[in-house]
């Protein structure tokens, strides 16, 4: 089909998409605390003439929106939660919060990412509503990206196994399509129990749960040196027993994130920090136990899909920014710290490197106006996201399109400042067409298909391994 048609009805709900973003934008919503979001959505998907399945794998917030019938099946991934300490007015170059009540703020722009995936599946929709193409497009509502790993517990309830494949994005400082894979992740909470005691009176008679938390942490710190450079270890007091100095802290707890390069790895380490726990109990006479919060897999890189995104990046019209809309990139740019040049693997590919050195004016620019290079690499991002798990479910590929000035920092003020801004209204449009545009080909070229499935066949061939214990409930991170 002639992919005008596509843009086009992205372009006619330019409207409705950006009334969507700006409605989760100011929800802001934390991890499987969005209800708001989620039946925001939901009413529009209805309205729109999605079928919807509300409360997906027993999440409150999980939920899809589905049209068409029969064979390809393919989902698109979208995400709507928010980061705590984020408030922020919009469109601003200057640090102020937007709401004293609602500390919350989409730092990490999910606002934009499940607007565009929307935009997509809409003009999808469309298409098969009009006979121009033949199949089943399933938009995914997945919450808790942010701490939790929604999509993580819908995988391991099956959720995207039946589908042909998966396509998502995420909101950045780059038009680039990922490559390589990043860290799997265990999350657990480990608490300790004591004796109080008076401090001074008898301390003799009390048992510091505070003490057992502090040296397990120094046993940690031990163990940074005999672990593999791709894993790493970061933790959290989350209860240190008390304000009084002068009472042994019968309780204490500590939350820790233990990531390495894939889930047996990350169980593996995961069990030396157990080791760590318990001789901390040992030596202080407490006891201690420990309860997993969330967990998630490696991603898998699928290259035939990672090439039909970049296709697809070089079809679609990429926006033109506006002299105000450039300054006020400028003016953020101007807060943070940018060092090297934009792109995950520029760093590591000379022609790439050109490319990215003439388009970025020696990385100057405020926006990076332009497609970087796609290369199918073997990098590793030690950061962690549950799209790993559906990644090894069905075949699956991500992108990032410019929503932020150039080298903006993750989580951050900046990004939910443009959040709310024409430069982020840009990103969601295009991001809508990229992912319209690989749909569209995945639904008319049963071979692409096919090549997809046949990598996915060799680099799941383990199996997936699911980060999460059975029994583990989701839901929000209120510790």
């Amino acid at each position: 089909m002639d992919k005008k048609t596509l843009y086009d009805c992205i372009e006619k709900n330019k409207d409705v998409l950006i009334d969507l973003s700006d409605h989760i934008w100011e929800f802001a919503e934390l991890s499987m605390l969005e209800y708001k979001s989620a039946e925001y959505y939901c009413q529009l998907l209805e309205n729109l003439g999605f079928t919807v399945e509300r409360k997906l794998c027993g999440i409150p917030t999980a939920f899809s929106g589905s049209y068409g019938s029969g064979r390809p099946v393919i989902g698109l991934l979208g995400e709507f939660d928010a980061l705590d300490g984020l408030s922020q007015q919009a469109a601003s170059a200057e640090r102020r919060a937007f709401s004293a009540e609602n500390t919350c703020g989409h730092g990490c722009g999910h606002n934009l990412l499940g607007t565009a995936s929307l935009g997509a599946a809409l003009a999808i929709k469309e298409a098969i509503a009009a006979g121009e193409l033949h199949g089943t497009v399933v938009f995914y509502g997945c919450p808790g990206e942010e701490g939790c790993a929604g999509k993580a517990f819908m995988a391991r309830d099956g959720m995207f196994k039946d589908l042909d494949a998966a396509l998502t994005w995420h909101p950045g400082d780059t038009n680039e399509v990922t490559t390589g894979s990043n860290a799997a992740c265990l999350q657990y909470i480990y608490s300790f129990t004591g004796l109080s005691a008076h401090a001074a009176g008898d301390p003799w008679d009390g048992r510091s749960a505070l003490d057992a938390a502090e040296l397990m942490n120094v046993g940690v710190q031990f163990l940074r040196e005999h672990m593999e450079r791709k894993a790493s270890i970061h933790y959290s007091f989350l209860d240190v027993g008390g304000i009084s100095p002068n009472v042994v802290q019968p309780t204490a707890s500590v939350l820790y994130m233990i990531r390495s390069e894939n889930v047996r790895k990350a169980k593996a380490l995961k069990k030396r920090v157990d080791d760590i726990a318990q001789g901390a109990a040992l030596m202080t006479g407490t006891s201690v136990t420990q309860r997993q919060l969330d967990g998630t897999a490696s991603t898998l890189s699928n290259e035939v899909l990672e090439k039909l995104l970049y296709q697809n990046f070089l079809q679609a019209p990429l926006p033109e920014y506006t002299p105000e809309e450039w300054e006020l990139a400028s003016q953020l740019k101007a807060t943070f710290t940018d060092t090297g040049l934009p792109g995950k693997c520029t760093a590591d590919y000379p022609e790439v490197k050109a490319a990215v050195m003439e388009k970025s004016d020696g990385g100057k620019k405020a926006l990076n106006d332009f497609v970087i290079p796609y290369v199918h690499a073997n990098s590793y991002a030690s950061g962690s996201t549950d799209v790993g798990d559906v990644s090894w479910l069905t075949p699956t590929a991500q992108f990032t399109a410019v929503t932020w000035a150039s080298g903006s920092p993750g989580h951050s003020w900046q990004n939910v400042s443009l959040g709310r801004s024409s430069i982020g209204y840009k990103g969601v449009l295009l991001a809508a067409k990229v992912l319209a545009g690989s749909v569209a080909d995945l639904m008319e070229d049963a071979s692409l298909l096919q090549k997809a499935r046949t990598e996915f066949n060799v680099s799941a061939a383990g199996g997936y391994d699911c980060p999460i214990e059975k029994g583990v409930i989701p839901g929000p991170q209120v510790l």
